[in-house]
């Protein structure tokens, strides 16, 4: 888990709008980080499918992660998602490289 983590804080703190010029994330307290609470179910999705395609990841993604997140509804609609402030549905494509990526060095 620990290669996995490394992985993302590498490749997608350092790019998060939540985070500051260093990489260094900038969520409060009271906030949490969407990648970092969903982490080990997207490591499922990504490692316990046969599928190359990010398409049907994210489909799998919203079936299995989004699907239990407060944010998201009974009609599978989700006001973080609509407004680009979910982290993990606007970095899924770079989560779900780093971790093949991390895979393949195995």
């Amino acid at each position: 888990m620990n290669k996995y983590i490394q992985a993302i804080r590498e490749n997608i703190c350092s790019i998060c709008v939540d985070s500051d010029e260093n990489g260094v994330c900038t969520l409060s307290n009271k906030e949490i980080c969407a990648v970092e609470h969903h982490f080990p179910k997207m490591i499922d999705v990504i490692n316990n499918n046969e599928t190359e395609s990010t398409d049907e990841l994210i489909v799998l993604l919203r079936e299995q992660v989004c699907a239990e997140c407060n944010s998201q509804n009974t009609e599978g609609n989700c006001n973080l998602r609509d407004d680009a402030n979910c982290s993990l549905d606007r970095y899924f494509p770079i989560i779900a490289e780093t971790i093949r990526k991390v895979d393949s060095e195995a």
